[in-house]
């Protein structure tokens, strides 16, 4: 084929590769993939030429990633987990959901989320093995205005005193252990008992923990309650409440912790055993018209 109707196309260089590769998108797609896929190609380009890698370790890199896909399954997913642990996720989800000051911050969820949690009366357990300190969680929903939220859907869930989550130990702790639906009454209120949860490691088995590790990346996460509170007319919140004791706070692998986030978990007596109790307030946002809650 003649080149002369190509004399305006640019020759593939270190020093044009990336306008090459824009030059070839669509600019009639719809959206905007074309800018996107361009300026993701362009930052490789550019990573490539500062650091200058050898084939060899171009091909280590391929290998990583083509590990972290054989390492994703229905009951892992090794790609979530590379996303939460280089903060894209914390980012994407500080992006996403900016709100006033005085309102509940969305945290990431997490990898140990279950959408079946069971549907628990206010005052119950969730603890269903009772091993741990005992814990009481006191929670009120409210919108801006300090006014209640009355029947918010609140689900909770926690890793257990050892620092796993049920779903983690499918044969060591009962189905849907630490785990639990409540609806706050006419007030915005509910309370349940459960027990102290323990700070944890990430997953660190798979290629992207091992990958970390060996850069001295942190792998630990203070100890957390997580919470997703959903109301007619309201943003859903995703969050965690820290403990203000651990001493893994400055340093969550998921950049989770917030100081609005941080609860002191007070010593009392629990059923004739030292416990420790949390008073918490959730404060919801409007939703605004044409937003999704």
């Amino acid at each position: 084929m003649s080149m002369a109707g190509h004399a305006k196309a640019l020759t593939f260089s270190e020093a044009t590769s990336s306008e090459v590769f824009s030059e070839r998108l669509s600019a009639k797609s719809d959206g905007n993939l074309p800018r996107l896929l361009a300026a993701v190609v362009t930052h490789v380009h550019d990573l490539i030429k500062q650091f200058r890698p050898t084939q060899d370790e171009w091909r280590q890199l391929i290998a990583f990633l083509t590990e972290v896909g054989h390492a994703s399954d229905e009951r892992r997913q090794e790609w979530v987990l590379l996303s939460d642990l280089i903060g894209a996720s914390a980012l994407v989800e500080e992006i996403n959901s900016r709100r006033p000051k005085t309102a509940t911050p969305n945290t990431i969820r997490g990898p140990f989320f279950r959408g079946d949690a069971p549907v628990r009366a206010s005052g119950s357990s969730i603890s269903l093995d009772g091993v741990g300190e005992p814990l009481l969680v006191s929670v009120q929903v409210q919108d801006l205005d300090g006014l209640p939220v009355a029947g918010a859907e609140v689900v909770t869930w926690q890793a257990n005193a050892e620092g796993f989550y049920e779903n983690q130990q499918p044969d060591l702790q009962p189905e849907h252990n630490l785990r639990g639906l409540f609806h706050a009454d006419a007030g915005g209120h509910f309370h349940y008992r459960s027990v102290m949860p323990s700070g944890y490691g990430v997953p660190d088995d798979g290629p992207v923990g091992r990958m970390l590790a060996q850069a001295g990346y942190p792998l630990r996460r203070p100890a957390n309650l997580h919470f997703v509170i959903r109301a007619k007319g309201f943003e859903t919140i995703t969050t965690h409440i820290y403990n203000a004791n651990d001493p893994h706070l400055g340093e969550d692998a998921l950049f989770g912790v917030r100081p609005e986030l941080v609860a002191c978990f007070e010593p009392i007596e629990i059923d004739r055993r030292r416990g420790k109790a949390v008073n918490l307030t959730f404060i919801m946002v409007r939703t605004k018209p044409g937003r999704a809650a």
